[in-house]
């Protein structure tokens, strides 16, 4: 059997290059692979400690190459991209010198203002393929001479609609409160102040389901005490309940390499508050109906007389554009150009 390895800093988790990454790993064994998961942290087949984000020192070479002794083919998850552990990039990077590897890119350094300044990432090979989740990605990479392919993130859009009262008794949320929900990671760019402001305008208890990163606990702590509107801090596992307990979905980031939050809002027929984030503006040119997230009035009054027929717009957009099978047929597309199927 054809084996493929796919490698990241994490997987298995719950941030969106888990939750993407878990996708392709799904279409890749329905492609006739076998596939191993290999990262610094998360449930994995093989760990590499070194290969995590806050590793103290990169792994040995022989460590990483014996992790991918066995794959035919090996797909890199955002890690040959984002700058989070140099060190460890560059001992993958020279592993997968003149081997057949797909890059998955989510988040290329001069798209974040920390980065900028490195200048390496990505890199490239005659015997790799680029796979951008955006076409402003795709664009860019194409400027910098990187040849990519643009698939969107891929959806379950037949999932159930999700256990809404038991989610709202859970979260002991009253069944006439109006509750948004900001599924998200607690870091700078998610716009967690402009969030807790849309829900005081509007009334709505704020629901924010991660936890703080990158240093920004502090600061989280500053918003939060301060917002005048009820705050619940709950996670739940990624699903349909996330998008079932809400009456409405915030987004309102300033910068996204995709935004899987309003997409499967819209599945589940949920309106959704949206930022400027320049790949949001792509994403919306396909037609879906979103509201902006500095803009409450319009929010409130779509709440108080919702527009059924335009969540039904969204949802049919959603499932256009953004299904498993469309994902799946993209990049079995991709693996047939390069001769890697099984």
């Amino acid at each position: 059997m054809t084996t493929c390895a796919v490698i990241s800093f994490r997987l298995g988790l719950t941030d969106g290059v888990s939750i993407v990454a878990e996708t392709w790993v799904d279409a890749l064994r329905s492609f006739g692979f076998d596939v191993i998961t290999v990262a610094g942290e998360g449930p994995v087949d093989r760990i590499v400690s070194g290969l995590a984000i806050d590793a103290p020192s990169p792994p040995p070479l022989s460590e990483v190459e014996d992790a991918l002794a066995d794959a035919d083919l090996v797909v890199v998850e955002n890690l040959g991209t984002i700058p989070l552990n140099v060190a460890a990039t560059s001992v993958v990077l020279e592993v997968l010198r003149g081997r057949p590897a797909i890059f998955h890119h989510h988040d290329p350094p001069w798209q974040r203002e920390r980065f900028a300044h490195i200048t390496d990432l990505p890199q490239d090979d005659p015997h790799w393929r680029h796979v951008t989740i955006n076409r402003l990605t795709q664009r860019e990479m194409e400027e910098r001479g990187i040849t990519a392919v643009t698939i969107y993130n891929g959806f379950d859009v037949r999932l159930d609609k999700g256990d809404r009262r038991g989610t709202r008794a859970r979260l002991d949320v009253a069944p006439k409160e109006l509750l948004f929900a900001h599924p998200v990671r607690a870091i700078g760019r998610k716009g967690i102040a402009e969030a807790i402001s849309l829900c005081e305008a509007v009334g709505a208890t704020y629901w924010l389901l991660g936890a703080p990163e990158e240093g920004y606990g502090e600061e989280l702590e500053r918003l939060l005490a301060g917002a005048e509107c009820r705050v619940i801090r709950q996670p739940l596992p990624h699903g349909p309940d996330i998008y079932a307990a809400p009456d409405a979905v915030v987004f309102p980031s300033t910068w996204e390499g995709f935004g899987n939050p309003p997409i499967e809002a819209s599945l589940a027929r949920r309106p959704v508050a949206v930022g400027p984030y320049p790949v949001g503006r792509e994403l919306r040119d396909l037609g879906f109906e979103w509201f902006d997230a500095d803009d409450p009035a319009t929010l409130r009054s779509f709440l108080a007389d919702p527009d059924l027929a335009a969540l039904a717009r969204n949802r049919a957009l959603a499932i256009e554009h953004f299904s498993l099978d469309r994902m799946r047929r993209c990049l079995r597309a991709l693996l047939d150009e390069a001769g890697w199927l099984p």
